[in-house]
């Protein structure tokens, strides 16, 4: 199981910090798109680094096209070195539609035609296949040598693609060369949907999961002290309680019989009441969605919980953690 990181809150660091991690011993490097461009994000750490893996973690697809991202993610790889993973995802329409003023439809037909529309426009590119893609939503016949760019030996990137319902991660598994789990899941989640969907999907592909990449976030709550530990709890307990606020979440809380806890913490959202959404996630939801105890004992439960089903893991982290406590779960993960 390899180990990742988030990185790229700080736009003026992104060199040092993807350096440090580095030479941290990370085996990959993840860039969101939240407050700033992904991509570009990624080719300051591709400058300054050598041999981690690179990518996004992820990159919002409906907010653009299949020619834009093919591009993007094409000269990625090639400017990598081959270290470049396209991770994408679709995220909801409210933001699709009032924040990009692009188009909402199915969202996961569309993304399957998105990833093969891609796919298409790389054979173009790289092996000389004639360009003619014509979906439901995509359509891409045009091509020509003044905008084709040169065939290169790392070819097109993997793309990993990010899902929570059971259409979506099927479409992760026909369609994508990896998934990335939600960070609010649990394992009974994993194993009863995530699991058999993609199964189903890598099973229309004619494939299975052994050539297949799982990525997992996955939530911890630890300290030194138990000051630290109480500060954790409340961190991971606000954005446990942010996720499933989410009305589209609301089939992971209903795996445990929690489903009623959603609307009330929609209801606490739209009023402001962020800090008080946490007082709705007792100790039971967040040892579930959560691995919560000392340092040294964090990586143990980590591989006991996922090792055998994740091939990628990300620490998910939203509190201040003293870096020498990092330090050790970094070590308990890597055993």
């Amino acid at each position: 199981m390899k180990l990742d990181t988030s990185v790229g809150k700080d736009f003026a660091a992104v060199t040092e910090e993807a350096a440090a991690m580095e030479a941290e011993g990370y085996d990959g490097l993840w860039f969101g798109e939240t407050g700033h461009e992904p991509f570009m994000q990624c080719l300051q750490a591709c400058q300054a680094t050598s041999d981690v893996s690179i990518g996004t973690s992820i990159a919002i697809a409906f907010a653009r096209t299949p020619m834009t991202m093919a591009s993007i993610g094409y000269d990625l790889a090639r400017y990598s070195k081959g270290r470049f993973i396209l991770g994408i995802g679709s995220q909801i329409k409210a933001h699709i539609v009032l924040r990009y003023s692009m188009p909402w439809s199915h969202p996961a037909p569309r993304m399957r035609e998105f990833i093969q529309a891609m796919r298409a426009i790389w054979a173009t590119w790289q092996d000389g296949v004639p360009l003619d893609f014509q979906g439901e939503h995509y359509k891409h016949i045009l091509m020509t040598p003044f905008f084709s760019p040169e065939p290169h030996e790392y070819g097109p990137p993997p793309v990993y693609l990010a899902g929570v319902g059971e259409l979506m991660t099927e479409v992760a598994g026909e369609a994508a060369d990896g998934f990335f789990v939600h960070p609010f899941t649990t394992r009974a989640y994993l194993d009863e949907v995530t699991l058999p969907a993609l199964r189903r999907g890598r099973e229309k592909a004619g494939k299975t999961l052994d050539d297949f990449t799982v990525c997992a976030p996955a939530f911890i709550t630890t300290g030194a002290t138990d000051e630290q530990l109480a500060a954790a709890i409340t961190g991971t307990k606000k954005q446990i309680a942010f996720y499933a606020s989410t009305p589209a979440y609301r089939g992971v809380l209903e795996r445990h019989g929690w489903g009623e806890v959603q609307p009330a913490l929609t209801r606490l959202s739209k009023q402001g009441e962020w800090d008080a959404m946490g007082d709705l996630i007792d100790d039971d939801m967040l040892n579930t969605f959560s691995v919560v105890g000392p340092p040294e004992e964090i990586g143990p439960m980590l591989r006991a919980k996922l090792g055998d089903i994740v091939q990628r893991l990300t620490c998910y982290i939203t509190y201040d953690v003293d870096p020498a406590v990092l330090s050790v779960v970094r070590d308990g993960i890597r055993g």
